[in-house]
């Protein structure tokens, strides 16, 4: 196992126990955060913020996790599938009460310094919509 498929098996194994110091170490000072069909954010402490922001309206399980690393160790990309639910409203989205939606996902990664220095992440916006609304 190479140490990049290690540092992203850690980062999302914290993801699932909701232990968001744990990703929180696994990222570079300046990391550059791509929000799905969104904007980019900067910074750890931004992203600590996100996830804040994500613990008040989801509760979320990733599984069937796949990390894909290039030879050189400095780009990943990972695959799985998000079971979740939707707790609380977020801003710009349908209201939440308690829905429970299951849909595919991926991230892609630059490593550099054994650290996350750039994570995009993609799921299919559309079909969450759809599957909250339902």
């Amino acid at each position: 196992m190479t140490a990049t498929q290690a540092l992203i098996e850690r980062y999302y194994a914290a993801f699932n126990r909701g232990d968001w110091q744990g990703m929180l170490d696994c990222l570079g000072d300046e990391v550059a955060h791509d929000i799905n069909q969104g904007g980019r954010e900067i910074g750890r402490e931004v992203f600590a913020g996100f996830l804040e922001r994500m613990q008040r309206s989801y509760r979320e399980r990733l599984e069937d996790i796949v990390v894909m690393v290039s030879a050189d160790g400095i780009r990943a990309a990972a695959e799985y599938v998000v079971h979740g639910q939707y707790l609380a409203d977020d801003e710009g989205l349908p209201p939440a009460r308690g829905q429970r939606y299951v849909l595919p996902g991926g991230a892609f990664f630059d490593i550099a310094g054994e650290r996350i220095v750039r994570v995009t992440n993609y799921y299919n916006l559309n079909d969450w919509i759809a599957q909250v609304e339902a």
